[in-house]
């Protein structure tokens, strides 16, 4: 499931994000590929930096080893917040991209932004999922577990929020804002998905979860968008 949800994406950070982003850029004052690589490489570093400074522990780790600074924090919390932290870059992702169409871009369509929250609301399943499951086995109530995992989506609506009204307010920044969202999703893959989904000797079926997943992703883009 996480292999999956590392599949979308992947696929969503290109076909959403990146592609639009270039094609946004084209007739503006600097060449087509700098506000692609200037938002993507700024999207990895702000992850990088809330990473370093927000408490968060991976799933399978002990206690003494969550990153972040250093608190007292219950382990429930250090596991909630992990995913908490995939899922800034994913609602800001699906917000920049329905702001883009607000404004009327050709690039950017309603079709193609409901693609994109489409497919990283079915990648949210297999998140949700990481949070409960290693509750319930640590005997959280059934309840309780299922509570966690949806709290852990709560930022999502508010950085799709933000980053909707922002490129509406500022459409000049729009082709950078698209880029800064693929770049933190693809630093959140590459720092906690993909290595998370290769433990547990289930590699191989990880690897296609991650084929299927950028499959579906793309063909909701293609086929909506």
């Amino acid at each position: 499931m996480l292999g999956f949800a590392a599949g979308v994406m992947i696929a969503a950070s290109y076909w959403s994000l990146l592609a639009p982003a270039i094609e946004m850029s084209e007739g503006m004052s600097v060449p087509s590929w700098v506000p692609a690589v200037v938002g993507f490489l700024t999207g990895a570093f702000f992850l990088r930096l809330i990473d370093r400074i927000l408490p968060h522990l991976h799933r399978g780790m002990k206690t003494n080893q969550a990153e972040g600074i250093k608190t007292s924090w219950q382990r429930t919390t250090l596991l909630v917040l992990a995913i908490t932290l995939h899922n800034i870059p994913e609602g800001l992702a699906v917000g920049v991209a329905f702001g883009a169409a607000a404004v009327g871009l050709e690039s950017a369509t309603l079709a193609g932004a409901v693609a994109l929250a489409i497919g990283i609301g079915i990648q949210n399943f297999p998140e949700g999922t990481a949070v409960s499951m290693p509750l319930r086995r640590e005997k959280f109530s059934r309840m309780r577990s299922f509570w966690y995992g949806q709290l852990s989506g709560i930022v999502e609506p508010m950085a799709g929020v933000f980053g909707a009204a922002l490129v509406i307010m500022a459409r000049p920044i729009l082709p950078y804002a698209l880029a800064f969202a693929a770049g933190a999703m693809i630093f959140v893959v590459i720092e906690e998905l993909v290595p998370e989904s290769q433990t547990g000797g289930h590699s191989h079926a990880a690897t296609m979860g991650a084929i299927l997943g950028f499959a579906v992703m793309m063909t909701l883009d293609v086929a909506l968008g």
